[in-house]
């Protein structure tokens, strides 16, 4: 685990530039994410599932973007809300396609078998977007993360969000 951390944290600073430089193109002022997601339970093995949705802004440019988000996930005995925000490094590979790396803290709210806990976790996540139009007004996305939870048990989850990009004006 700290491994992972490591090395998630030595690519964030070693890699700061920008691989290729932004776009010319004025940036939408937010980009909306609306989508699924999975998540895999590292600690017991159960795996559970639900809708995204997310609202991305840049408040510096090809630097740092902040993504805050929402994910209820359910299994077939309990019922988990995720609320995270995300600090994520940017890089333009081309006109159609974006890469960043992301990290920071996130809310979680379970319910199971009639209890309820809230916890702390961190989160890593590394977020692909293709905007298949010249104009970035509708795309989608891929994001692979990893969660450790702070709370009791200290649970770990390998996760995974996609779906449709929606650039506010």
């Amino acid at each position: 685990m700290n491994a992972v951390k490591s090395i998630l944290m030595a690519l964030f600073f070693l890699y700061s530039g920008n691989a290729f430089a932004q776009s010319a193109e004025k940036e939408p002022p937010a980009v909306v994410e609306l989508g699924g997601a999975a998540d895999w339970n590292v600690t017991d093995g159960g795996s559970s599932f639900g809708p995204n949705v997310a609202v991305e802004i840049t408040p510096i440019e090809s630097w740092l973007e902040l993504e805050a988000g929402v994910t209820p996930l359910f299994t077939r005995r309990s019922m988990e809300w995720d609320a995270d925000l995300l600090f994520k490094k940017p890089w333009t590979l081309s006109k159609k396609a974006e890469f960043m790396v992301g990290a920071g803290p996130e809310w979680v709210h379970t319910s199971k078998y009639g209890m309820t806990a809230n916890s702390v976790s961190g989160e890593g996540v590394l977020d692909f977007m293709f905007w298949p139009f010249k104009k970035h007004r509708f795309g989608w996305y891929l994001e692979p993360g990893y969660e450790y939870n702070f709370g009791r048990g200290h649970e770990q989850s390998l996760g995974i969000n996609g779906g449709l990009l929606i650039a506010i004006p």
